[in-house]
């Protein structure tokens, strides 16, 4: 997040992180069913598709979508409905509540992945993103992923810090900061004109869409 975008650094970096999110998020999840601890099963979904469709964003270029962004519209909107319908089933008392798991997470977590297939939907029927916008679709995913993993850390395994720590409000910080960070780079993007020049492509002389080269695909 800190180093110049298409230097070689940032792409090595973002390798790494790719490449270390989606181990970590499946393996977590893996543990999660085969333990029933249905939230971190949720939170380890979510990771895993916001970070795979983040890098993929970052790969793609210009205008560029292939059959893994169709992939990944099926799996947030199976995942987000059945999130929701269980959520509904436990609210209902047509199954028992999960221990450790409150029932808005359901909503939560089933919201989140229904909005992110929205978005899918939304890019795929576009023809792909340009520009701006496709950085701004690689960030905010890449950070929320960053977030849940956070949060799995600070908050959720608190007692791993020294009290000190805790009481300074620091592992809160360090929970926030990934959506900080992410919130201050898709403002500053939103508000340069490539951005919204992106948002309408260009016309030719006879009012059909005039040819956009494509830019090179980000580093991840």
């Amino acid at each position: 997040m800190f180093l110049r975008r298409g230097l070689r650094w940032h792409r090595l970096a973002g390798n790494v992180f790719v490449i270390s999110m989606l181990t970590m998020s499946a393996c977590g999840t893996l543990l999660a069913i085969m333990k029933d601890q249905m939230g971190n099963v949720f939170g380890g979904v979510i990771t895993f598709y916001m970070v795979a469709t983040a890098g993929l964003t970052a790969r793609h270029r210009d205008g560029e979508i292939s059959t893994l962004d169709w992939g990944a519209l099926l799996f947030a909107s199976g995942a987000g409905i059945g999130m929701v319908i269980l959520g509904l089933r436990v609210a209902t008392g047509l199954v028992p509540p999960i221990d450790g798991v409150p029932t808005a997470m359901y909503f939560v977590f089933g919201s989140i992945a229904l909005l992110s297939a929205a978005g899918d939907l939304r890019m795929l029927l576009r023809g792909g993103l340009l520009g701006g916008q496709r950085i701004v679709r690689h960030l905010w995913r890449m950070c929320f992923g960053l977030f849940i993993a956070s949060a799995s850390v600070f908050l959720a395994r608190a007692q791993l810090f020294p009290a000190l720590i805790r009481k300074t409000g620091a592992l809160v910080f360090l929970t926030l900061l990934p959506l900080l960070v992410a919130i201050f780079w898709v403002i500053r993007f939103r508000l340069k004109k490539g951005y919204k020049a992106a948002a309408a492509p260009a016309r030719g002389p006879q009012g059909q869409p005039a040819t956009v080269a494509k830019a090179p695909a980000m580093g991840v």
